[in-house]
């Protein structure tokens, strides 16, 4: 997984997977998956996906030292197969104006798929904050959990 900060408003997360785009987006999209991978630190206590423009999605994961932290956004657009579009709030964290936005692409590649996730924030501040919040770590451990998963779906 590479992350790297494009601009002062934009983080920018790539990982290559060893699976097509459509199991990619199909782990990413379905609660009982995503269930699965999402949560390396603890248990996923809430997967709520109502996949649609407009829809909403939550999730709240409890930490191995009792801790509650719980996630929440909309869709503003959906691709099957291809890309996603939604905000997304830490519950914890005190935004201003927009809330950061993710833009999902799920791309074929020579390993399989390449998926970028481009967060734009609306503040360089906000960027930062999540930049060093333990994102980057969190993120890998994900992905190498997804991998794993994809691995037992193919």
């Amino acid at each position: 997984m590479l992350v790297t900060l494009p601009t002062d408003e934009e983080i920018l997360i790539t990982h290559e997977f060893d699976a097509p785009p459509s199991l990619v987006y199909k782990a990413w999209t379905r609660p009982e998956l995503v269930r699965r991978w999402w949560s390396p630190r603890g248990e996923m206590t809430v997967c709520e996906i109502d996949l649609r423009v407009g829809g909403a999605w939550r999730y709240v994961l409890a930490l191995r030292d009792g801790t509650e932290i719980a996630f929440h956004g909309e869709f503003r657009e959906i691709v099957p197969d291809q890309r996603l579009v939604h905000t997304e709030i830490y519950e914890g964290a005190p935004y201003q104006g927009e809330p950061p936005l993710n833009i999902v692409t799920f791309e074929d590649s020579d390993r399989g798929t390449r998926v970028e996730i481009l967060v734009r924030c609306g503040s360089k501040e906000v960027r930062d904050m999540i930049a060093t919040s333990g994102m980057e770590e969190g993120m890998q451990e994900q992905m190498v959990q997804l991998d794993e998963l994809l691995g037992t779906l193919r």
